[in-house]
């Protein structure tokens, strides 16, 4: 069935395209189709001119059969070897292409569970099974999973990416026709997989920005950074990172995006993945010159609150100020 209209197209090889990376995609995959094919035709017809020429009792000559052809030895090693080399180059660079998330992308934060999609836009606003985004906008989608691998997958847009617990993962794209589109779960992740199911809804930018404004919000301020800051009073963060705290651990104003160093002298840099994994496992890398008392939340705080928390980190990435 078509996406958008629910009539009943005709023979298509491939769903539309809605999104900038799908047609590169399609392009990959058509030429890889267009070489195997080409390939296994010709192979199956040699198999069958062979069988016939040389089929037992044909009159042909066996008297000085070759030893060896290095010709056609050289070339059924080299070309292919030519072949393989420029689609693993073209796929790189588009694969590269496809993780550079530009700056300017509508971030939706993304939490998979057993069985059902939850996202949050920047503005707050909610939504369970449905993602409205605006047309020709890069949308960034920054996934976690509350309980088992998912897979995030929309057919239309050529995009797949999985969904892992105890990681964030970056999806970005770009949406080119308007309609609605189905997300799948391509991950089987229990016994209610196959319904987890959802839509994106592809709207134009007025409409998007009267969709975004309109909707019911969570109470106060909805945005994920004001509602990071709720959890981050509820925990007592600042009792431990606070200015005036008797505990020195590390001031969390103006942490985020800078470079720490850890125990062991390894550097990292202070993201999303860092800060996450210093909340929920904080032993596993400690900071220089730092004991290690900081508990774990694992399994006290859900991935909604989490992802949360770090948008307040971040918002404050570069406020030098207590807290």
């Amino acid at each position: 069935m078509n996406e958008t209209s629910g009539t009943a197209p005709g023979f298509e090889l491939l769903t539309r395209a809605a999104s900038s990376i799908a047609g590169r995609t399609d392009a990959l995959f058509l030429t890889m189709l267009a070489i195997c094919g080409t390939m296994a035709l010709a192979l199956a017809l040699l198999i069958v001119w062979f069988s016939v020429r040389y089929r037992d009792g044909a009159h042909a000559d066996r008297s000085d059969p070759p030893s060896h052809a290095n010709g056609l030895e050289a070339a059924w090693t080299i070309a292919p070897m030519l072949l393989f080399i420029g689609i693993f180059a073209w796929a790189a660079h588009d694969y590269i292409d496809e993780r550079r998330v530009p700056a300017e992308a509508l971030p939706v934060y993304v939490v998979a569970k057993q069985w059902m999609w939850r996202l949050q836009h920047g503005n707050g606003r909610q939504e369970i099974n449905e993602l409205h985004v605006p047309i020709d906008r890069p949308v960034v989608l920054v996934l976690a999973s509350q309980d088992v691998i998912h897979s995030f997958f929309v057919p239309a847009f050529r995009l797949k990416q999985d969904v892992v617990p105890g990681r964030y993962t970056r999806l970005w794209f770009t949406a080119t026709r308007l309609g609605d589109f189905r997300i799948l779960c391509s991950e089987y992740c229990g016994t209610q997989h196959s319904g987890m199911l959802g839509h994106v809804i592809v709207m134009r930018d007025a409409d998007y920005a009267q969709w975004l404004a309109s909707g019911p919000a969570p109470h106060g301020d909805p945005t994920p950074a004001r509602l990071g800051e709720a959890v981050y009073r509820r925990l007592a963060c600042a009792s431990c990172h606070g200015a005036d705290s008797s505990v020195h651990a590390p001031p969390l104003h103006g942490l985020y995006g800078r470079v720490v160093a850890l125990d062991g002298g390894e550097r990292v840099l202070a993201d999303d993945e860092y800060l996450r994994e210093s909340i929920v496992a904080p032993k596993r890398r400690t900071v220089a010159g730092q004991p290690a008392l900081m508990p774990s939340y694992r399994g006290q705080v859900g991935e909604e609150d989490l992802q949360n928390l770090i948008a307040y980190l971040r918002s404050i990435g570069a406020d030098k100020g207590p807290p």
